[in-house]
């Protein structure tokens, strides 16, 4: 465990953000948080609940902190078989997301560690210093094919503990060595930070970027991802890696209904005016324990529409929270779902943004020399 913000790897302070009235529930004050408790993992054959006993002030609350663990993985690559999904491997360099996107789908993906999709999702990370190593080992197998791999699928590589840890840009420097192709989705600014790379292996043909931006409202923004950078500095950050060369698709996702849907046009506009090639659109979905935070995030910061989005939710999956059928779980289903996406369609044609993007190359991927090999003549 490496400990608290204040430990030998140099974390960030906590930000200075207001409480919130759950902050007496949990037992700590949680400025900066979006969850608003520590649900129960579905593994979990026992709930805990706090019970105030009016002896506790609220001063006497610790504020909770983030934690960091290491992880040596055995292997990096994670392969995926989704019907509907474009890429067929992954890489996560952290478990848990510091941002705190309340949304996020990837919370439930913490029971599988014995923690909480709720805080402890956005508190007690888990970090694989060793990935860079260990994803070396796995491309120099002589039995490896090469496809595009997909990072921040399931959390951000670009979170605030990069900024330290580095483990993102030393994964970058191996797939710039063996010339392999990569699709990076983040909110994350840090991006920048490795346009040196990026911007290289871009004029090769082999990687492109995806910025989630959910809402152009930075109060909204604040409360919906408590960590993450604000819209405006996102689109900032599509524009740098526009000018570098580098191909970049804005992400609007996930939409929500009754609470951003209203925005599809303005964001895809905002896109484009900041040099998107591309833009693609998700509909909000709440698996597993991801429903209930949410419902508890909409009562305590939108009490007067909480029953309003998630009676439009339901609309979209089918009565449901959450619909995970394949091919439907993203697009949602209905008149409202049509309906977007028709909206969406028309302002990417209105932006030019409908064009179809090439495909990332594979044919350049090969083995870097190593000390003492035999270099070929011609």
């Amino acid at each position: 465990m490496t400990g608290n913000r204040a430990s030998v790897h140099g974390m960030f302070s906590i930000m200075a953000l207001p409480t919130t009235p759950r902050d007496h529930a949990n037992g700590v004050r949680t400025p900066g948080r979006a969850a608003g408790s520590n649900v129960t993992n579905r593994f979990e054959p026992y709930t805990r609940e706090r019970v105030d006993d009016g002896w506790d002030r609220d001063d006497d609350f610790p504020v909770l902190r983030t934690e960091v663990q290491d992880e040596r993985p055995r292997k990096i690559i994670t392969p995926n078989t989704s019907p509907d999904i474009s890429f067929d491997r992954s890489i996560n360099p952290y478990r848990g997301c510091e941002h705190g996107c309340i949304y996020c789908f990837a919370r439930p993906s913490h029971a599988y560690l014995g923690l909480s999709p709720g805080l402890d999702f956005e508190t007690r990370l888990v970090a694989r210093p060793d990935a860079p190593e260990v994803l070396r080992a796995e491309l120099s197998a002589k039995s490896y094919s090469p496809a595009p791999i997909a990072i921040g699928t399931n959390t951000d590589p670009y979170q605030p503990i990069e900024n330290d840890r580095r483990i993102m840009r030393g994964i970058l420097e191996v797939l710039s060595d063996f010339d392999h192709p990569v699709a990076i989705t983040t909110k994350g600014t840090l991006i920048e930070r490795d346009i040196d790379l990026l911007a290289p292996m871009a004029e090769k043909g082999l990687v492109r970027v995806g910025i989630s931006v959910t809402t152009l409202d930075p109060k909204l923004c604040r409360l919906l991802e408590p960590r993450g950078p604000a819209p405006a500095r996102r689109l900032a950050t599509i524009r740098r890696l526009s000018e570098a060369g580098i191909c970049v698709r804005i992400m609007v996702s996930p939409v929500i209904p009754a609470l951003t849907d209203h925005e599809l046009e303005a964001l895809v506009a905002a896109g484009a005016d900041a040099g998107a090639q591309a833009a693609s659109s998700i509909v909000l979905r709440l698996p597993r324990e991801v429903a209930p935070l949410f419902r508890e995030w909409l009562a305590t910061h939108m009490p007067d529409r909480a029953e309003r989005v998630m009676g439009r939710v339901r609309e979209l999956h089918g009565g449901r929270d959450y619909d995970p059928e394949w091919g439907q779980r993203m697009r949602g289903q209905g008149p409202w779902a049509e309906l977007m996406r028709a909206r969406f369609d028309l302002a990417l044609r209105r932006h030019g943004l409908d064009q179809r993007l090439p495909a990332l190359r594979t044919d350049l991927f090969g083995q870097p020399p190593r000390l003492g090999d035999q270099l070929a003549l011609f």
